[in-house]
């Protein structure tokens, strides 16, 4: 469930900012896990500190 609400959020974020689908937001997370070869999980969460400047952004999952 974390990393889902993890990616959801990425998602949101490369939408509000490239103002494209959530089908091109996706498009482009599993391509830049993919030319990385990092998980989409672990490249989701780096947009979301990156965007936050706060590496301990939570998730309402989180315990």
């Amino acid at each position: 469930m974390e990393s889902r609400t993890t990616i959801d959020l990425a998602c949101g974020a490369i939408m509000a900012q490239n103002r494209c689908s959530q089908e091109s937001a996706m498009r482009i997370l599993k391509i830049a896990s993919s030319t990385r070869n990092v998980k989409l999980r672990d490249i989701a969460a780096s947009v979301v500190t990156s965007l936050s400047h706060d590496p301990s952004v939570r998730t309402h999952f989180d315990a």
